[in-house]
């Protein structure tokens, strides 16, 4: 006579998987019955949290629909900036042929590499600079002492 393809370790984790879907229907079954008392509502106040209380009507703002603008602004709704910036060179290595730029107005640093320059620069140095973007960020280019 066969054995039965039924092992010990099998009816066990059967019966586990069993009792386990049971507790999950008994879970559900108390979630159901404990939230059709009292509806539970959220509502958000003027500062965008999530709150239990509804807002009061006092409070309410009135906006314009016209006003809300969606989207970016077009370019030639903005304002043009001066493509011509200045700077401190705050690193420079002749051998390697590339420095790093720090804007005086917006204190970023810019790489500068020796082909984008017009003149011959060094540490320290006050330039004058224009904007152009990289494969890796911005660099600076037309690159000239002040």
């Amino acid at each position: 006579m066969a054995k039965s393809q039924q092992t010990f370790n099998k009816i066990e984790k059967e019966k586990k998987r069993l009792k386990k879907r049971e507790e999950k229907k008994k879970k559900k079954v108390e979630r159901k019955a404990s939230n059709s008392d009292s509806p539970e509502f959220a509502y958000v106040d003027q500062y965008g949290n999530l709150t239990d209380t509804p807002p009061d009507p006092d409070q309410k703002v009135e906006v314009d629909a016209e006003s809300i603008e969606i989207g970016v602004p077009k370019k030639e709704d903005m304002p043009e900036e001066d493509p011509q910036r200045e700077g401190k060179v705050s690193f420079f290595d002749h051998s390697k042929g590339f420095g790093f730029i720090l804007d005086t107005q917006t204190q970023e640093k810019y790489f500068v590499h020796i082909s984008g320059t017009l003149e011959d620069i060094d540490e320290n140095d006050k330039v004058s600079f224009e904007l152009e973007r990289g494969m890796k960020g911005m660099n600076a280019v037309k690159v000239k002492k002040i």
